[in-house]
């Protein structure tokens, strides 16, 4: 393992997709959600490349291997007026954690909330995930508890969608 000085963040490039995908797979492994997890590679680089982009990605690659990643879209707040940026995924391997890897791939999305205008940057993180909860505390971040998510997939939204 190499030091955190040898830790680049970057733009997410089309030859990332595999190594982000591979990333998404431990990620469902840690949140106990592999069964959730059936997207293809070639759908993320649709997604993240193609002419209708859906979200984006900065990596994290340390000696020129990608260690994590942070997948991210914008939003819009009705309240503020102005755009928000929502962090889908942040994920760094467990061999290169608490390097300060997780904090530079947020500093930089941080950077690009700033200067897209946004108002707000937000995500989500499961209930039982003691150790992110803590460091994003200790980043400033407040749990919006007052709030439910909800969410509609497969045949109940294939369902509210029909004539």
């Amino acid at each position: 393992m190499s030091n955190a000085d040898s830790v680049v963040v970057r733009e997410a490039s089309p030859g990332d997709v595999p190594a982000i995908h591979g990333l998404i797979g431990e990620l469902a492994d840690y949140e106990k959600l592999r069964p959730d997890f059936v997207g293809e590679p070639a759908q993320l680089a649709i997604h993240l490349f193609g002419a209708q982009r859906y979200a984006w990605a900065l990596v994290a690659e340390d000696a020129g291997v990608v260690v994590g990643f942070a997948l991210y879209f914008f939003n819009y707040s009705t309240f503020l007026c102005k755009p928000g940026l929502y962090l889908e995924d942040l994920y760094v391997q467990q061999a290169h954690r608490r390097r300060g890897i997780g904090l530079a791939l947020l500093t930089a999305l941080a950077r690009r909330a700033v200067t897209a205008g946004c108002g707000r940057m937000e995500w989500s993180v499961l209930d039982w995930n003691a150790p992110s909860i803590e460091f994003y505390r200790r980043l400033g971040a407040r749990p919006m508890d007052e709030w439910t998510t909800f969410r509609l997939t497969g045949d109940e939204l294939t369902r509210l969608a029909a004539p």
